[in-house]
């Protein structure tokens, strides 16, 4: 198992041609192949390198499922 720091999540925020992880319950995905994270900015609302279980949970339209998607890859734990 992978465990990811906060450090390393914030540094993948799709800047300088890193890739652009989430992480939601204490797992890191990486979503830069997702169709609706493409421009850095998902729904004009979530920023990748950020922890988003809050934020989704409170007020997002879909569920955990949308970490499901054949876009979404596991990276793993947040430290």
């Amino acid at each position: 198992m992978t465990t990811i720091t906060r450090q390393e999540l914030q540094r993948h925020d799709g800047d300088q041609e890193l890739s652009m992880w989430v992480a939601y319950s204490g797992k890191v995905y990486d979503v830069t192949d997702c169709p609706k994270w493409r421009s850095g900015l998902h729904e004009n609302e979530h920023f990748p390198g950020q922890e988003l279980t809050e934020e989704l949970d409170e007020n997002a339209p879909h569920m955990a499922e949308v970490f499901d998607h054949p876009c979404v890859k596991y990276i793993g734990d947040l430290a």
